[in-house]
């Protein structure tokens, strides 16, 4: 789809046409494309956890507050933040001096930069890091779902502990937000709320 209508087409989509399948099959292009968002150092902070299963889908409802486009939805998903991703340093990079890019040497000291970026400005840094990352790759995977004809809706009214619970999240990784994705039941889309002019939100110098 030409940008400009991808992004016009993109809304948050409130209501799902319920009973709409969703398989590994149809989502595994969407996280192709994912693949290419941006990350800091380039340590793909993100990751995700896809819910397809019904009854599972269920217990995510009841952690969301019993929200019911999670249960009319065709998948939930949960996009996850690492706060450890400075430790990937070497795996990630290691293609880089397979491939004469860079030196064994130069990959010694890359690895001992970003540990000291990360450690130093410690823990609420790596959170932060975590969340904006993820979030940058959730943005583009609701572009690309779109882009491949389903719609989304990015959602923070979950319960975070109960989400960790039931999919065994570690502490090292911050739920940054659930999307639900489905076919979205236009007859009954609202007129997109306001948006602010150009003006009111940029400010040059």
């Amino acid at each position: 789809m030409e940008f400009s209508k991808l992004i016009d087409k993109r809304r948050s989509a409130n209501n799902f046409i319920k009973g709409v399948k969703m398989t590994e099959e149809d989502i595994r292009p969407i996280l192709e494309d994912v693949k290419l968002a941006p990350s800091a150092f380039n340590l793909q902070h993100a990751s995700y956890i896809v819910v397809l299963d019904e009854d599972m889908k269920e217990k995510v409802r009841e952690a969301a507050f019993g929200q019911y486009k999670v249960h009319s939805a065709s998948g939930v998903i949960l996009v996850l933040g690492d706060k450890d991703a400075y430790k990937d340093t070497a795996e990630l990079s290691q293609g880089m001096v397979d491939l004469g890019i860079i030196t064994a040497s130069e990959l010694v000291e890359i690895v001992a930069e970003n540990t000291k970026f990360y450690e130093e400005r410690g823990e609420t840094f790596m959170k932060d890091e975590a969340i904006r990352n993820a979030s940058l790759s959730a943005m583009l995977f609701m572009l690309a779902a779109k882009n491949r004809g389903w719609d989304t809706c990015p959602m923070i009214g979950f319960d975070h502990q109960k989400l960790r619970e039931l999919f065994h999240v570690p502490e090292t990784k911050e739920i940054a937000l659930m999307i639900t994705i489905g076919k979205e039941k236009e007859d009954s889309r609202r007129l997109r709320g306001y948006r602010k002019p150009v003006e009111e939100f940029a400010t040059y110098y």
